[in-house]
């Protein structure tokens, strides 16, 4: 298995990529968050996950300053919730196709592109966290005939979907995604169904929590008895062969991890250097998956 590059969007990129969530953490140190960005890209990060409602804006402000044209570097954003300062979330649902093609307008402007490269379409079906409620609840359809427009437009240069369930994602199909973002990782591997339909599809399997615990209740990979065993006699971090574990389980399978860290970064994306034999894998994979109880809010 190839663990060092795979497809998004047609593009060959290295799999290990970057989330910016974190770069929030960074908000009174913009000078260090954009030198994180700049460290990711000489390590070869040529990937990075991004949305309007990262610090309110603050994310895509960072990569408009410290990518440059000539890093090559894929930008993938998201709609379906907006910024919400001063609420009791940071974010607020934005699921209608008018609510959507102003979130890729907004993301056009604070990342100074005149495309989105990729731009998933954050469905909110599945996984921990919010659920769509009232004029939030949008027909699948609906929502595709806007992005497909703005694709069409060309302001949009291809689309993804995050937490889907299966079936929509087969609904989906024929509107061309090139990646799907769910919550999975070694702990939590209730979408193995939707991860074989993808690398069936040549579709990018993009896991955001790739570690669990995100949210309390729920299993985190580092706890797991059999990875802290294989972390000790490979010498490496449990998180390290949690993402390595990512990547040796399919080959269509990338990596977002997230820091404000430039040590944790630098471990991150030494995690696709990292081989197991075939004990170790069988040993990874026997460990348990467990979806935890975790309330919607």
């Amino acid at each position: 298995m190839n663990t060092a590059n795979a497809l998004l969007a047609a593009r060959t990129v290295f799999r290990i990529g970057y989330g910016a969530l974190q770069l929030e953490r960074l908000h009174d140190r913009r000078g260090e968050a954009v030198a994180l960005l700049r460290r990711a890209v000489e390590l070869g990060v040529d990937h990075v996950d991004t949305a309007e409602f990262y610090g309110f804006g603050f994310a895509n402000d960072v990569i408009r300053e410290a990518l440059r044209a000539q890093d090559g570097v894929l930008v993938v954003t998201k709609v379906g919730a907006d910024p919400n300062p001063g609420g009791t979330l940071p974010l607020r649902l934005a699921q209608r196709p008018e609510q959507l093609r102003a979130s890729v307008e907004d993301n056009l402007r604070s990342l100074g592109l005149d495309q989105l490269p990729v731009v998933n379409l954050r469905r909110l079906d599945s996984g921990p966290g919010l659920r769509p409620e009232g004029d939030q609840v949008v027909d699948l359809d609906d929502q595709l005939a806007v992005m497909t427009a703005l694709r069409d437009e060309g302001k949009i240069g291809a689309i993804g979907l995050s937490g889907v369930t299966l079936d929509v994602l087969r609904r989906a199909l024929p509107a061309g995604i090139v990646c799907v973002q769910n919550a999975y990782s070694l702990v939590s591997r209730e979408d193995e169904d939707l991860l074989r339909l993808c690398a069936s599809e040549g579709i990018a399997w993009v896991p955001f929590f790739p570690l669990g615990g995100a949210f309390p209740g729920l299993p985190k990979v580092t706890d797991a008895p059999a990875v802290l065993t294989v972390a000790e006699s490979l010498g490496v971090t449990p998180s390290q062969v949690g993402l390595a574990w990512l990547l040796h389980h399919a080959p269509n399978v990338l990596l977002i991890p997230g820091t404000a860290n430039a040590a944790h970064l630098e471990a991150n994306t030494a995690a696709g250097e990292i081989t197991f034999d075939a004990a170790t894998l069988a040993a990874l994979d026997a460990v348990e998956s467990r979806s935890g109880e975790v309330p919607i809010g």
